[in-house]
């Protein structure tokens, strides 16, 4: 049965090099996360939210270990919803890609939103839903066009969230060592309550806004359907990806935490950029201007990368006869148009609705909270079945092999149960399961009501043809 799911995906255009996946998987995981999203990781953990990314790091890392193996054995569009299909059964893959994809797009919403109101800092006169709708139309168009304009787009895009994270770190640690400047130290780790403020528990709270600093690692595992040469392009893109967002993540905290205390870099809710504070304490004049441009780039960066892992995680539904065929169609340039079509829909739909009632998208972007790591979950898992079904098979040495298997990935799915159950015990947090929760129900009666007599069919037809 199994070599069809990856064929039936077969028709993408090959043609992204190792530089542009990298640039794609920095593009999608540094968004406004890290540079919005951090002081609440701080206000939960103090000075110890470095250890928090270090946490979330290691899963990161194993996360990387697997998909990469995978995605150099079997290439494809659907990426880690096929494994999940191939490994665990039919209903984990229609439930990994229609959870991934919900989740990609209710946060592609709230970003539109987030363009639309970062510009208004320079034209304030000019209504949110004008920048939002513009530059959504904008974006559509580059998804629509080959996956070299698409890749070329978001390189330049990533570039300026890596030139910004650079120039805050060489600007920091100039202000750490105190060259041209007083050195401040690191005094401002042990001040305030130390280094553990709220002990452990704060620092395995702030884990929970960490880890989805890295969420996005897995795009470069979807784009092995359109590189040029996978064998070769994504592990050496995925391991000098992770590599550069651990340096950039661990460089930019500690710095931002020697720089400014940490009782004034975090907060429960988000009001300024901490980055925008430390270029403050240095004196920079034009940092809210600077930042607000890193940012609204940031913020189109992630509207990009993710609306083409939306458009492929319904190709590759459709293609497994989980969707309506016509989302399975590619365009002369080899583009899935249907697939993004209904994507951007949705993003709309999503963005409307962060508009109207900011309250109701809070409650929606628990699909997005809960989704990533359900997704995480099962690929991990996918990978302990990969691993035994190849060994069993006795086929061709892996050109990509995880290092420490099985043990890193017991670890890795031990770690992200651990964080989805403080989610759900979390008042913080609860809200993703409230939604998650019904979701998966949802997605599981509709699979074992409509698609599971599908795939009973496709496995006896296919062991009949095995025998």
């Amino acid at each position: 049965m199994k070599d069809k799911l990856l064929e039936r995906e077969s028709g993408l255009h090959r043609g992204l090099s190792k530089s542009k996946l990298t640039m794609i998987g920095l593009g999608g995981a540094i968004g406004t996360g890290l540079f919005m999203g951090s002081s609440i990781a701080i206000n939960y953990a103090g000075p110890g939210v470095i250890l928090s990314y270090v946490i979330a790091a290691c899963i990161a890392v194993i996360m990387m270990f697997s998909l990469s193996e995978m995605a150099v054995a079997y290439p494809t569009a659907g990426s880690f919803g096929v494994y999940a299909e191939k490994y665990l059964g039919g209903w984990a893959g229609f439930a990994s890609r229609w959870t991934y994809w919900a989740a990609q797009v209710i946060a592609v919403g709230g970003e539109a939103v987030a363009v639309g109101i970062y510009m208004t800092y320079w034209f304030p006169g000019i209504p949110v839903w004008v920048w939002t709708l513009g530059f959504g139309v904008i974006l559509i168009y580059v998804n629509s066009r080959s996956v070299e304009n698409f890749a070329t787009i978001e390189y330049w895009f990533a570039m300026v969230k890596v030139i910004a994270i650079v120039a805050f770190i060489i600007f920091g640690v100039s202000t750490v060592i105190g060259i041209g400047t007083p050195a401040v130290g690191f005094e401002n780790y042990t001040k305030h309550g130390g280094f553990l403020p709220h002990g452990f528990s704060g620092v395995w709270m702030a884990v929970l806004m960490a880890i989805f600093s890295f969420v996005g690692v897995e795009v470069i595992a979807v784009t092995a359907g359109e590189a040029k040469d996978p064998q070769t392009a994504v592990p050496r893109a995925m391991r000098t990806m992770v590599f550069r967002l651990i340096i950039f993540y661990f460089l930019a905290m500690a710095i931002m935490l020697a720089v400014v205390p940490w009782v004034d870099s975090g907060a429960k809710e988000i009001a300024q950029s901490p980055f925008v504070k430390v270029f403050d304490h240095i004196g920079f004049r034009y940092a809210a201007g600077v930042m607000n441009f890193v940012v609204l780039t940031a913020a189109l960066s992630s509207m990009n990368t993710n609306l083409y892992l939306t458009t492929r995680m319904i190709f590759s539904l459709s293609r497994g006869n989980y969707a309506p065929q016509s989302l399975g169609k590619l365009s002369k340039n080899g583009s899935p148009v249907n697939a993004l079509t209904l994507s951007s829909l949705g993003i709309i739909c999503a963005a409307l609705i962060a508009k109207v009632s900011p309250m109701a998208y809070n409650y929606l972007f628990g699909i997005s909270l809960f989704g990533a790591l359900f997704v995480w979950m099962l690929t991990l898992l996918s990978h302990l079945r990969f691993r035994k079904e190849w060994e069993q098979k006795g086929d061709h040495k892996l050109p990509v092999r995880a290092p420490l298997f099985p043990g890193l990935q017991i670890i890795g799915v031990i770690l992200i149960a651990a964080i989805l159950i403080t989610m759900g015990v979390s008042k913080d947090f609860r809200v993703s399961w409230i939604i998650g929760v019904p979701w998966l129900i949802f997605l599981t009666i509709v699979y074992f009501k409509k698609f599971r007599n599908n795939d009973l069919v496709e496995d006896h037809n296919q062991t009949k043809i095995s025998s």
